[in-house]
């Protein structure tokens, strides 16, 4: 059985000539977005002395240029200069996003892609209450986010469909996240190399173990989520930190602090993590800000947090601070707390860069950001409250872009021939433990040999066929772990949801209800109470499992679905 991506009879001529009109798109925005950020947050101080007094640094002044000295050879140079090195890593990011585009057409399915498809579906039959996602309950849900219901609502007014429709947010987030890199970083350094060495060090700069969560844009994760929320998320949240370094360094006025707190709001609720990673961020960026702000600019900042905290209280969708200080979603975030060694263990050259940075400007604000992304992972550690974990960006993203800045900066023989050949290393062995992506575009018979074995997440299997059976807004009764997250994405409901859901009542008693359907123990009569009590529709289990059998007088056609489960018709309502 192939695995799955979403269904390709949802894709329309149109939407595959937007997606693939991004590789241009991509490029052109890139070199468009936002000017004036460019020259705006150029570093005002590169660090401070051993003594603490701060002193200028001439790199970061308009117009310079890092003279490299020369050496002897047939070239003049021994190893790749600044110029072969900067072509070198931009060819490199330029494949990297390409084969990202081929990401956002496909969309590999293998982890929440049902539930944002779910998501849209609900809003797309009823954008003012859509109700649960995944069960036939009227309760709210964080995933009706500012983003999904735009959404939504382009999926209404185009006819477009819901899977055709997750293609071009892939696409969004993209160009939102290569531009949203290339605007923060041109505020770090003027560097040439910078921009495509970010880009590499933020998709390949993890660790030896094969690792993927939204919110985190490694390569493989994004092959993965570039349609969810947390990659639009964490695409804002690069511009965020960027427009909030100019207008800090401009002494701009209340609109456009006002403005950074809309910003920051959207963020918040689109993706509540990456939100709070971009939260840090900005306060890295304020705390780290030289000269450091006047009463006048803080006052405006001020204003904007005020206003993105109001934002946040009117979102008519879900209560947003509801949310704080739960913890029912600490188990399933354990496994962040895991191997960490090997999950991340090439971001150690990261931290190097931080450290060397910290020992030039106690105030650097990337040093900053990854202080307080330590701090709240440490303490979720130590807490027990491992949902904090998702936290992890806000200590990971300073350390890959801290890389890539004083790559990009490296000057003289020693330290570039130092420097240069680690994090090539580095990146290199990022590549290959994240090789395994290759699989979710290219034909089993195209994989290059070397790479067949190489570790990946595999795809789950497809879904389409339980979907042409089942009607949406139908509910099934099963407890099988890929039905529970596909089948929503086609308009059905379940009876027990696939996720936590802090907003719903009965989902230990929803989740019961599927346990008891299916135990040994469960006689006919309680079975087909549950059904009238859920209003079950079909039956999705294994032949030969506890539940009632096919040919059961309450049951009545049977169809044949995915991993050898039946797919029965309830007869008695």
């Amino acid at each position: 059985m192939p695995p799955a991506t979403a269904p390709a009879e949802r894709v329309t001529p149109r939407a595959v000539a937007g997606v693939l009109g991004g590789v241009r798109a991509v490029g052109s925005y890139a070199r468009r977005v936002w000017p004036a950020v460019r020259g705006a947050g150029e570093r005002e101080a590169e660090g401070r002395s051993r003594t603490g007094h701060a002193r200028t640094n001439q790199a970061t002044a308009p117009g310079y240029r890092r003279e490299v000295p020369p050496v002897p050879g047939v070239t003049g140079r021994t190893g790749p200069g600044p110029y072969a090195s900067h072509r070198m890593a931009a060819v490199a990011a330029l494949l990297l996003v390409t084969l990202l585009l081929l990401m956002a057409v496909r969309l590999p399915w293998a982890g929440d892609l049902g539930m944002h498809a779910a998501v849209l579906e609900r809003l797309r039959a009823d954008p003012a209450h859509p109700g649960n996602p995944l069960v036939d309950a009227d309760t709210p849900s964080p995933y009706y986010s500012p983003w999904t219901v735009l959404l939504a609502l382009l999926a209404s007014a185009t006819g477009l469909g819901t899977f055709t429709v997750l293609r071009l947010a892939a696409l969004a987030a993209l160009v939102l996240l290569v531009t949203g890199v290339r605007a923060f970083v041109r505020t770090l350094t003027p560097g040439r190399a910078a921009v495509p060495l970010a880009l590499l060090c933020l998709l390949l700069l993890y660790g030896t173990r094969l690792f993927a969560w939204s919110g985190f844009p490694g390569l493989t994760s994004l092959s993965l989520t570039l349609a969810y929320p947390s990659a639009f998320a964490c695409g804002l949240a690069f511009h965020l930190w960027a427009l909030l370094r100019g207008a800090l360094a401009a002494g701009r006025g209340l609109p456009a602090f006002l403005g950074l707190g809309l910003l920051l709001a959207g963020v918040l609720l689109s993706h509540q993590y990456t939100g709070a990673v971009a939260a840090l961020g900005a306060a890295g960026v304020l705390l780290g800000a030289r000269p450091w702000p006047a009463r006048a600019v803080l006052i405006r900042v001020g204003a904007g947090a005020v206003l993105a905290v109001a934002v946040l209280a009117c979102w008519p969708y879900y209560s947003f601070f509801s949310l704080l200080g739960t913890d029912g979603l600490d188990d399933i975030h354990r496994p962040l707390y895991d191997h960490l060694g090997t999950k991340f263990c090439l971001a150690l050259l990261g931290i190097a860069a931080l450290a060397a940075r910290w020992w030039r400007d106690r105030r650097d604000p990337l040093v900053l950001f990854f202080a307080l992304g330590a701090a709240v992972f440490a303490a979720g550690g130590l807490s027990g409250h491992h949902s904090w974990g998702r936290i992890l960006p806000a200590v990971l993203l300073p350390a890959q872009l801290a890389l890539a800045v004083e790559t990009a900066e490296a000057t003289g023989r020693r330290l570039r021939t130092a420097v240069l050949p680690l994090t090539a290393a580095a990146l290199l062995a990022g590549a290959w433990t994240q090789a395994g992506v290759l699989t979710y575009v290219l034909r089993p018979a195209a994989i290059p040999p070397v790479l067949r074995h190489v570790h990946t997440i595999a795809l789950w299997p497809p879904y389409g066929r339980v979907a042409r059976e089942v009607p949406k807004g139908a509910t099934v009764m099963t407890d099988d772990y890929y039905a529970l997250r596909m089948i929503p994405a086609y308009g059905p409901y379940t009876v027990a949801p696939a996720y936590p859901d802090i907003f719903l009542p009965d989902e230990r008693r929803r989740r019961d209800a599927t346990r008891r359907y299916f135990a040994p123990a469960t006689s006919r009569a309680e079975r087909l109470a549950l059904l009238r009590e859920y209003r079950v529709r079909w039956v999705l289990q294994k032949p030969g499992r506890p539940g009632l059998p096919p040919d059961d007088p309450a049951l009545g056609r049977a169809v044949r679905a995915p991993g050898g489960l039946t797919l029965s018709e309830v007869a008695v309502r």
